[in-house]
């Protein structure tokens, strides 16, 4: 194999086979502070795998990579595809896992059971990048799987309080029938396409690339099977269980209900990473299949007026605003501060699926781009900002022993560094320019009032307007004088969580400067790999190109 494909595979391997390997060093080696650097260590690793993966897509290839697991060609083993979208998104999850790690340095010190902790940590990056890496829709159903069971148990983490318990409970039972319906989904497929293998799947779907392709077609059907029965109905079964199961993992309307209480129970550094990147991977799932696999011209794109597919993106709309308006005016009435920020997650993840929901027929390639660009820079922006906010809850409720607002009242004043990343965070999400949460907004918004989605945008301003009264009233109660006098001169910034703060502001600002001076142009190029008909024959033929140098065919 040569470098670039190696290096795809790297990262998720070497962070399972360190998660694994954890539990069996800690009978031996006992310290704490080896924990630590283990973990350390091995996110540092995959954070410079996913940089290269990053820098090879977009600016060495220009095309998308191609690893094939065992040396089994593309249809017939598993396969990780990294297109553009998908190696910032990897990336992405690299860097905010590391500075959560760093974080947990402080959270954890004096935590009983850091082997564990560590270990569920890995395998939910683990997860995360095989999500995001892998082009093998049955993949991504034991990565998805290796995510939740991972997830649950760090809900699950602090298992002496009741309440976590039953957050886990309630995560783990509904999490379970969600990806057992995704199981189902990959069953009509495979039972349907005789493949389970993205880049076959997004061939088979579209017959007239036959044409086109006709060397790709005809390697790909001699290597994958023949499906069965009526494509259009399987199709459609597959993508209402595989959307279900996604909206779930994205605690998108009606299946939202799960997250405020599991979000806040874990561990603080796990719930930045819950919020700032695990709902993310449902929105990305929904992005692969919605433009990869079924996307224009697809099988469920096709006939007069309005296609099946349009009716699935409207429906998408349609839950996304629901979940904007629904997580903004309930954040509002909140006074636990990481119930707060994670309402917060809901409206915002309902503006992500509101721009997923851009492509619909009749709308131009650069347009959707223009939408999908909006939602990976709004997973870029949210990611970064949750993260920082729920980490600076970690700090405040370390100071204070509790998560309610009330009890919270002049921390500002005392924790004043923290309180200014704060408001920092809480004014990104907002949207307030020139930060990185302006431009994503605007892309998505831009997107929908040129797509004939005026109501959406409407939608999309509204949840903005209403989130305003959530934050403010966090802000105005840590910068109130101070009540709790009991916390006078006993409380202090310690320099470990407040500089990973401080690099998650940062990167805040970063990301505002970039989308200024060219940033957001090489973003909706990236995106135009995922949704235009010549982005699909990239990924299909990075595939088989591949395939055939492996088994001596080119």
């Amino acid at each position: 194999m040569i470098w670039p494909q190696v290096s795809i595979g790297i990262a998720p391997l070497l962070l399972t086979i360190a998660a694994f390997s954890l539990p069996l060093i800690s009978l031996v080696i006992k310290r704490r502070l080896f924990y630590h650097i283990y973990a350390l260590v091995f996110t540092i690793v995959a954070l410079l795998f996913a940089f290269v993966n990053f820098y090879l897509v977009n600016y060495v290839y220009g095309h998308p990579l191609v690893y094939l697991f065992g040396g089994w060609p593309g249809p017939l083993g598993i396969v990780y595809e990294i297109d553009g979208v998908s190696s910032v998104l990897g990336f992405l999850v690299a860097l905010d896992m590391l500075l959560v790690v760093i974080y947990s340095w402080w959270y954890m010190k004096n935590e009983d059971g850091v082997e564990w902790y560590y270990t569920l940590i890995l395998l939910i990056e683990t997860g995360m990048l095989g999500i995001v890496y892998t082009g093998d829709i049955f993949n991504l159903f034991v990565m998805i799987e290796v995510l939740a069971i991972s997830a649950y148990g760090l809900v699950a983490f602090y298992r002496s309080k009741r309440e976590a318990i039953e957050a886990a409970i309630k995560y783990s039972i509904v999490g379970a029938t969600a990806t057992t319906m995704y199981f189902l989904s990959v069953v009509f497929i495979y039972g349907t396409y005789g493949t389970v293998n993205m880049a076959d799947l997004a061939l088979k779907a579209r017959p007239w690339l036959t044409s086109t392709l006709t060397t790709a077609y005809s390697f790909l059907s001699n290597m994958s099977g023949v499906g069965y029965g009526n494509v259009f109905i399987a199709s459609a079964i597959a993508l209402a269980l595989a959307l279900w199961a996604f909206t779930f993992k994205s605690a998108v309307f009606p299946n939202h209900f799960w997250l405020p209480d599991a979000h806040p129970e874990a561990p603080t550094p796990v719930s930045a990473a819950l919020s700032g990147l695990v709902v993310k991977m449902g929105a990305y799932a929904t992005l692969r299949f919605m433009y990869t696999i079924f996307g224009s011209n697809s099988t469920l794109d096709i006939g007069g007026g309005m296609s099946l597919r349009d009716a699935i993106l409207l429906i998408i709309l349609i839950l996304g605003a629901v979940s904007a308006i629904l997580g903004a005016l309930v954040m509002i009435i909140q006074d636990d501060i990481k119930r707060l920020l994670a309402y917060s997650t809901i409206a915002h993840l309902g503006i992500i699926f509101m721009g997923l929901g851009v492509g619909l027929r009749g709308v131009s390639t650069a347009l959707t781009s223009m939408a999908i660009a909006g939602v990976v820079l709004h997973t870029i922006n949210h990611s970064f900002g949750k993260t920082l906010l729920f980490m600076a809850s970690g700090l405040y409720i370390k100071a204070t022993g509790t998560r309610s607002i009330n009890f919270m009242k002049g921390l500002g004043k005392i924790m004043p560094v923290t309180t200014a990343l704060v408001i920092l965070g809480l004014l990104h999400l907002l949207g307030v320019p020139p930060l990185g949460g302006f431009f994503s907004k605007l892309l998505i918004y831009n997107a929908l009032i040129n797509s004939g989605l005026a109501i959406f945008a409407l939608i999309l301003i509204l949840s903005t307007a209403i989130s305003i009264l959530g934050y403010m009233k966090l802000i105005v109660t840590l910068l109130v004088p101070p009540r709790p006098v009991e916390f006078l001169g006993k409380i202090r910034e310690e320099t470990l969580p407040v500089s990973v703060l401080s690099v998650l502001a940062g990167l805040i600002i970063l990301v505002g400067i970039l989308s200024m001076i060219g940033g957001i142009d090489v973003l909706e190029h990236i995106a135009s790999g995922t949704t235009s008909a010549n982005g699909i024959i990239d990924y299909i033929n990075a595939m088989v190109q591949t395939s055939m140098k492996l088994i001596g065919g080119g």
